[in-house]
């Protein structure tokens, strides 16, 4: 049976081909992405062309991508989404902002005794319910790697979190996955890290502390973590990173230990 999205995504890859040799230079800047089967490869190529075609890029005064850029940006964007199906997992916004660098933008918070406080914050990311992600280019660059920390992918957890609403550290769940289950996993680590930056606030955690600000920035981290430092988040909160792998539908741990264990340049880094 004919229809209209299955023909709109056809013209709309028949449109925007991807260069062989472009796409493998991308891959080279996303260690991340080592190891995906070329089934994954294929699908992600496919996915930043309609994620591009999709989003509006809007780039302030300093900030010039070019196609090979723009590809980086996107298959960080669409790496959380391999297998989590077709839906439109990314329809709270349509359009990414890119600064030059880190920007200050109004805080407001009402404390447990209904006050109300405003203050300036610098920050490399953003990202507002049905409003447009923002994010500092210089972070975008500095992301890609097994380090744990990515810029595009922790503030695309938010807009993943905000599906149900305000981000609350709670996304939409699969159908074979409890929300108990998922609240207790991710409270007592959450606990557990406010614990230790209680005692000491400037103890080395396992994971960035700011984990530790709000359940939606610990969902937004932890996941940063599950994708750019599996090994560290399997170690510290086991848990965590098994709701998550449920979550996403993807064991980056596994693929992480499997190039560990066979690939040239992995086993050097173990060595």
């Amino acid at each position: 049976m004919w229809s209209f999205s299955a023909w709109r995504r056809r013209r709309t890859l028949e449109r925007h081909p991807v260069d062989p040799q472009l796409w493998q230079q991308v891959r080279e800047r996303l260690p991340i992405l080592d190891g995906i089967s070329d089934a994954e490869d294929h699908w992600l190529r496919e996915a930043c062309v309609l994620f591009l075609d999709d989003k509006h890029l809007t780039c302030l005064p300093g900030v010039e991508l070019d196609d090979g850029e723009r590809l980086f940006l996107a298959a960080q964007a669409q790496l959380p989404l391999l297998h989590l199906g077709s839906l439109n997992w990314y329809q709270g916004f349509h359009e990414l902002i890119l600064y030059p660098d880190d920007f200050v933008s109004p805080q407001r918070h009402r404390d447990s005794s209904g006050i109300e406080h405003e203050w300036d914050a610098e920050h490399s990311g953003e990202a507002w319910q049905q409003g447009p992600v923002i994010m500092a280019w210089p972070g975008v660059q500095a992301s890609g790697g097994w380090e744990g920390y990515n810029l595009v992918i922790h503030e695309l957890a938010h807009k993943l979190d905000m599906l149900n609403g305000d981000a609350n550290g709670l996304p939409p769940l699969h159908s074979d996955m409890r929300v108990s289950d998922w609240a207790t996993a991710m409270q007592q680590a959450y606990d557990d890290l406010n614990r230790q930056l209680d005692r000491n606030p400037d103890a080395e955690t396992a994971i960035d502390p700011y984990a530790a600000e709000n359940p939606a920035e610990f969902f937004a981290v932890t996941s940063e973590y599950f994708f750019t430092a599996p090994d560290l988040l399997v170690q510290a909160y086991p848990e965590v990173y098994a709701q998550l792998r449920g979550f996403y539908r993807q064991d980056p741990s596994a693929r992480l230990e499997q190039l560990q264990a066979s690939h040239p340049g992995y086993k050097e880094v173990q060595e």
